[in-house]
């Protein structure tokens, strides 16, 4: 391709709205367009490196045994009703009326449908197993799209559905797909690791995040460099510690202290001048509608997650003031479990350890000190309900631990029956008895791995590309197209390289040198060739590598053959 018959709307200043280097070079480079929040145009340059991303997710789902299909992104609510999750996941779902009034839901994925079409088409275990996958548009209403491409309200997924007989045919479509996961993102360039998960809204059992670290990212992970231990934040284990010590302690007398409109942790501390691991906060929150307080050291932050999972919840959130009010008779930000009515109270495993340590009162402006379980109210369940912190040990080994930003580009999780069980994808075994379907989910998130990519790969000029998945592999910078040996020596190693099959992106422009060396890297072309007047005439161009800044001279004529050399490498 032509420069001069492209489009690459590249610009000099960075996006205002743009939070991450990711979304200020994607726009900058010319490869999106925003149109509303949360939904983007891809441009030329854009669109071509999400069809090499497609290519690879489709050459090694391809290679294990996985076959492709194409579902609807317009759905009828009464198959998401079957499972539940029409509510559960509530404002998520867009929803639209057709002229008819009929209710119809845009896709935000596709359990119910895949299910749903295994359930009418597959009868036998002679059928099984089977992986389907599709490469889709999903849409969902996301309350905050942010980060350019990361997340929106618009995004193309690939998404896989494992079908078997048994949990040890489901082991083994799992292991595929895992393995299938590293080599794509291995080939995409991406500096992936696989991660311990929780399965969420989706279900099932077994889960890993494949996870990106990168400051950009919405999710944390714990990695531990000795054992290799890493799992999202959201399911890493955390072990007591300090109870002993704690548990020495002396009780001394309670008392009330006046905090007057003190309602924070931090404030709390220095007012009584005492550290925030002395404190106990007491969250108030409403699980599937039913009133839970949960205690936790007052330096430790909650794991909604790990609190979910432990009360098998649908649904939960944290209590509204009136609802705080009805059980403490006090207003939010003084709740304490000493007096506490109409609510179970569960505690943190940090919390059962600790002695003389301070609490709300359940009483305006007003906190108490030297609490103490057993003589001051009671405690019978106690669980793993909090994040883990920089100073816990790892859960595997115990050695440090290394707290990490990421983005998640897949996930993976072992479904079971779930959705087989609703939906009624049954089969019959070899002994005529009908059974449900064992499920496996595997999801990537196509657009992300772009911004991924740039997140990991990129310096103060713009993106680095890796070549398997650039827009082009190599760009011609002709540094004078008035010249006519310049032009003369750049239109034949742009015929030589375009006929060998290389992607190559010929800059034509009329424009100064400069220019064209910022567009150049600004947009990530691993390979740069640069035809200046001087080597022209000796037929000679310069090759660059984006990545290393290498410089090798070259006769045009030999161009292809040292190409295939550098590709090779």
């Amino acid at each position: 391709m032509k420069w001069t018959q492209a489009l690459i709307p590249t610009l000099k200043e960075d996006p205002q709205d743009a939070e991450v280097i990711s979304h200020k070079l994607m726009v900058r480079g010319g490869f999106i367009r925003k149109l509303i929040s949360g939904s983007y145009s891809y441009l030329p340059l854009g669109f071509r490196v999400l069809e090499k991303v497609k290519n690879i997710i489709r050459q090694e789902m391809d290679a294990k045994g996985s076959q492709e299909v194409l579902m609807p992104s317009i759905h009828p609510p009464e198959i998401w009703k079957k499972t539940g999750r029409y509510d559960v996941l509530g404002d998520v779902l867009i929803k639209f009326r057709d002229r008819h009034g009929r209710e119809h839901v845009l896709g935000p994925t596709h359990e119910e449908i895949i299910t749903d079409l295994v359930a009418n088409n597959v009868k036998s275990y002679k059928e099984l197993p089977l992986i389907l996958y599709q490469i889709q548009t999903k849409f969902r209403d996301e309350p905050r799209p942010r980060f350019g491409v990361i997340r929106t309200s618009e995004f193309i997924m690939k998404d896989a559905y494992s079908f078997d007989c048994d949990a040890a045919g489901l082991e083994a479509s799992y292991k595929k797909m895992y393995d299938a996961y590293c080599r794509i993102f291995e080939r995409c360039g991406l500096p992936y690791i696989p991660v311990e998960a929780d399965p969420g809204m989706m279900g099932g059992s077994v889960s890993h995040e494949f996870m990106v670290p990168s400051e950009a990212g919405e999710d944390r992970i714990v990695v531990c460099a000795k054992c290799k231990y890493s799992a999202s934040t959201e399911v890493a284990a955390c072990k007591p510690r300090g109870k002993a010590a704690a548990s020495k302690e002396k009780p001394l007398p309670i008392a009330q202290v006046d905090t007057p409109g003190i309602t924070t942790i931090e404030k709390v501390s220095e007012l009584l001048k005492v550290g925030p691991e002395k404190l106990v906060k007491t969250l108030i929150y409403k699980a599937d509608g039913n009133v839970v307080a949960v205690l936790l050291r007052g330096d430790h932050e909650a794991n909604e997650t790990k609190i979910k999972n432990y009360l098998k919840a649908v649904s939960l959130e944290l209590a509204d003031a009136k609802t705080i009010e009805d059980v403490t008779r006090a207003p939010v930000g003084f709740s304490g479990p000493v007096g506490l009515r109409n609510a179970r109270i569960i505690a943190d495993i940090a919390v059962q350890g600790m002695a003389n340590f301070i609490t709300g009162a359940n009483k305006k402006d007003a906190h108490i000190i030297n609490v103490n379980i057993g003589r001051d109210f009671e405690m019978k369940e106690y669980a793993d309900l909090r994040m883990i912190t920089k100073d816990d040990g790892c859960p595997a080994c115990g050695k440090p631990i290394e707290i990490k930003q990421a983005i998640e580009v897949g996930h993976t999780f072992k479904l079971g029956t779930k959705y087989s069980d609703a939906l009624g994808a049954k089969f019959l075994d070899k002994d005529g008895k009908e059974l449900p379907a064992i499920m496996g989910c595997y999801g990537i998130g196509v657009t992300r791995i772009l911004a991924s990519v740039i997140e990991s790969n990129n310096d103060k000029d713009g993106i680095i590309w890796p070549l398997s998945i650039a827009p082009y592999q190599a760009i011609i910078v002709a540094l004078n197209m008035d010249d006519k040996k310049v032009k003369e020596v750049s239109e034949d190693v742009y015929d030589r390289l375009s006929a060998a099959g290389m992607d190559v992106l010929f800059d034509d422009r009329n424009a100064p040198a400069g220019v064209k060396f910022k567009d150049a890297d600004l947009i990530g072309i691993p390979i740069k060739i640069i035809v200046g007047a001087k080597n022209a005439k000796k037929n000679i161009v310069e090759v660059k590598d984006r990545k290393t800044g290498a410089v090798t001279e070259v006769a045009s004529k030999d161009i292809e053959s040292h190409l295939k050399f550098v590709r090779k490498k």
